[in-house]
């Protein structure tokens, strides 16, 4: 069964997943993370069918996620820096998994250390301008420069009370705008929470 392409949405979340949503190419992608370079390794590492990782591996280079090396010096497969850069989404992935037990052991799998304090780390939100850590409960979902009228339409989702589907999805949502309080809110409660 062949599966929508998310190619025609204006979200970075759904060009994220037109590169990498698939669940194998994540697993292949931690294993790279790891270290682990060579088709057998892969294979080996998770499990996946020999033909499933050949597809999600071709995939992977096709998004220019990942790279294959031949010859003597270095073979296998091997990370770009768009292929590093989903280091964050796998540590959020890991540490929501081990926060929700989903990892069906009795503990957390993998722990991650800094080299050189030897102290846990985590990820956490922070703040361009201060550098500040950011509670969830304080972040204000806002459309961005490239925001088109489903991105305000989700936005603007949990003021249902004050503006029709409609409307919402042919007003842009300014920071003057009467429903940007009441969007901001509505997220804040949802954060409440966390």
């Amino acid at each position: 069964m062949r599966t929508r392409s998310f190619a025609d949405m204006k979200c970075s979340i759904a060009g994220a997943l037109e590169h990498v949503g698939d669940r194998w190419s994540l697993l292949i992608i931690r294993d790279l993370m790891f270290g682990l370079s060579r088709f057998d390794e892969l294979q080996a590492s998770s499990g996946i069918p020999p033909q499933t990782l050949a597809d999600r591996l071709r995939r992977l280079q096709a998004s220019k996620v990942i790279v294959k090396h031949h010859g003597l010096s270095a073979t296998g497969y091997q990370l770009t820096e768009m292929g590093r850069d989903l280091l964050t989404v796998l540590a959020a992935l890991r540490e929501w998994g081990d926060r929700w037990q989903l990892h069906g052991a009795s503990g957390p799998p993998l722990e991650v250390f800094d080299a050189q304090s030897g102290s846990p780390v985590e990820l956490t939100m922070i703040a361009t301008e201060t550098g500040q850590r950011v509670s969830p409960r304080h972040l204000v979902p806002t459309p961005g420069p490239g925001a088109d009228e489903r991105m305000r339409f989700r936005l603007r989702a949990g003021d249902r009370d004050q503006t029709t589907a409609s409307e919402s999805a042919t007003r842009n949502l300014q920071p003057d705008d009467p429903d940007h309080d009441s969007h901001r809110q509505a997220w804040q409660d949802t954060m409440e929470t966390m």
